[in-house]
């Protein structure tokens, strides 16, 4: 399994954290708009994923603790 630095986690979830922040707004807008819908679910897809990795990414973050 690769070992990340923490700089480079932190730099990951900024990106990623980034990147669910724009869809989250492009799907707002979209919704208001009453565009595309499959398109949207698409989009929706996309951001639970994003949020997936964003979680574990931040369970990276946590040191563990002794037994």
């Amino acid at each position: 399994m690769d070992t990340f630095s923490p700089a480079e986690i932190s730099a990951q979830l900024a990106t990623l954290r980034a990147e669910h922040r724009a869809l989250d707004e492009r799907i707002t807008r979209m919704a208001a708009n009453g565009q595309d819908d499959l398109e949207s679910k698409r989009l929706k897809k996309r951001r639970l994923q994003l949020k997936d990795c964003i979680a574990k990414l931040e369970s990276l973050q946590i040191p563990d603790e002794p037994a």
